[in-house]
């Protein structure tokens, strides 16, 4: 069964920016695309480093340490070395708070 939790509030992140967050002992990053807000696991799959240090490029997240890339919707893998998806999160934006969505 899932369930929501409210993770931080829309104003905490700025279009183009990364912010990590804990919730259900994850780290998760949400990330700030064009003013929609994506959430994806805060680690890569290559190397398991983590892509809150990255840079955000279009709709796309840079792992710091080797390059890779993902796909902040979807998740998927855009660009060697990694070759894995990153886990993805539903994202719930209400009256100015995130919230997300985690499984059991």
């Amino acid at each position: 069964m899932a369930t929501l939790v409210e993770v931080a509030k829309i104003a905490d992140i700025p279009v183009g920016k990364i912010k990590v967050v804990e919730a259900g002992e994850r780290r998760i990053a949400l990330c700030n695309y064009d003013g929609k807000i994506y959430a994806i696991a805060d680690e890569c799959t290559h190397d398991r480093g983590p892509l809150d240090q990255g840079e955000l490029i279009g709709h796309e997240v840079e792992c710091p340490r080797h390059g890779a890339r993902f796909d902040i919707e979807t998740g998927r893998a855009t660009r060697l070395p990694a070759v894995r998806p990153v886990r993805t999160y539903a994202v719930t934006v209400n009256d100015g708070a995130i919230a997300v969505e985690l499984e059991g």
